[in-house]
C-alpha cells in the first residue's frame, strides 16, 4: 500500500511527548532555547544509540525541579563532548545519577567522551531532522517578533562551534514534507564525509604508501573499514606524502581510533603514523 507524505501536523503528533518536554524546558523552567534544543537532541540520540529506551516518556513523569536537574546532567555531557582531552576519572557511581536511573544503566562522562564523534554526529542529525521540525512552532512563540511563516528563526547560540548550524523555519501545520511516509525524513542517514574523516601525518624521510595506510587500519578495525585515502604530496618533498586524509565507512570507527584522546599513534613497517580528527579550514 502506498504511503502518503507526512504533514507538519503529523510530525507534531508523532513527537507529542518530546514537544511537551521541550515546552517545559523553555517555557516553565525558562531554560535557554539553544541549549534546550541540544539537550533534547542529546536525549533522542541516547535512545537511538540504545543507551536507554522510552527516555522522554520517562521524563514526563518527573517534577519540574527534577527535570531541570536531569537537563543539567545532559549539559555536562554536551560540554564533555567539546573537550579536547578525556575527562578525569571519577567515582562513576556519583556521575550522572539521575540520567543513569532513567536509562537503568550506569553512565559516565568518560563513556560519552569515548563515543564523542558518534554522539556529535547523532546530535547534529536529530537537531536538523527532528528538533528543527518538531519544535519550530514552540520556538516561534518564544521569539514572536520573528514568527513569520517560511522565514528562518534566528536562535542565539547557533551556529554552534561543535554542533554546527541549524535552520528552523516556522510553517503551517498542513505543510507537507517532500518525501514519502513519516519515516522518510528521519535519522536513518549516512554521516557526512567530513565527520568520517581522519587526518594522518607521517615522518619526513620515512615514506608511507596508501597501501600501507589501508593495511594498517584494516588490521586494527576490519578489512572493510576504509572508504578512501587521499595522499597529499608535499611541495618540498615531492617523493613523499607527509599527510593524508582517511575516510572511514562508519562514524563509530572514528571513536575507536580517537576515543582515548585527540591524537592516536600507530606504527607500520617501522614507520610512525599519527592520526587526529580532520577539521575543514575553509
Amino acid at each position: 500500500m502506498a504511503t502518503t507524505a507526512p504533514t507538519l501536523s503529523d510530525v507534531y503528533t508523532f513527537y507529542s511527548i518530546d514537544r511537551r518536554i521541550f515546552t517545559r524546558l523553555v517555557m516553565f523552567l525558562t531554560r535557554d532555547p539553544a541549549q534546550s534544543l541540544l539537550v533534547m537532541a542529546f536525549w533522542l540520540c541516547l535512545e537511538d544509540m540504545n543507551f536507554g529506551s522510552c527516555i522522554t516518556r520517562k521524563l514526563t513523569r518527573l517534577s519540574n525541579p527534577t527535570l531541570n536537574d536531569v537537563a543539567e546532567e545532559a549539559v555536562q555531557c554536551l560540554n564533555c563532548l567539546e573537550l579536547g582531552t578525556p575527562p578525569a576519572l571519577r567515582n562513576r557511581s556519583r556521575e550522572l545519577p539521575l540520567t543513569s536511573m532513567i536509562v537503568e544503566k550506569r553512565l559516565s562522562l568518560r563513556l560519552f567522551y569515548e563515543n564523542k564523534f558518534t554522539m556529535i554526529c547523532g546530535i547534529k542529525a536529530f537537531l536538523n531532522h527532528v528538533c528543527a521540525n518538531a519544535f519550530a512552532d514552540i520556538l516561534a512563540q518564544f521569539y514572536p517578533s520573528q514568527a513569520n511563516f517560511n522565514y528562518p528563526l534566528i536562535i542565539p547560540g547557533f551556529p554552534h562551534p561543535t554542533f554546527g548550524s541549524l535552520a528552523i523555519i516556522p510553517r503551517a501545520p498542513d505543510y507537507v514534507f517532500p518525501c514519502e511516509g513519516i519515516w522518510g525524513w528521519g535519522l536513518n542517514i549516512e554521516a557526512p564525509e567530513d565527520d568520517r574523516t581522519i587526518f594522518l601525518t607521517f615522518s619526513r624521510g620515512y615514506p608511507v604508501t596508501e597501501t600501507e595506510v589501508r593495511e594498517l587500519f584494516a588490521s586494527y578495525y576490519g578489512d572493510n573499514c576504509v572508504e578512501s585515502v587521499s595522499m597529499e604530496p608535499s611541495p618540498d618533498s615531492p617523493d613523499q606524502s607527509l599527510y593524508a586524509r582517511l575516510v572511514v565507512r562508519n562514524i563509530k570507527t572514528i571513536d575507536r581510533v580517537l576515543g582515548k584522546g585527540p591524537i592516536a599513534k600507530f606504527k607500520i613497517n617501522g614507520k610512525h603514523v599519527w592520526a587526529r580528527k580532520f577539521e575543514r579550514r575553509d
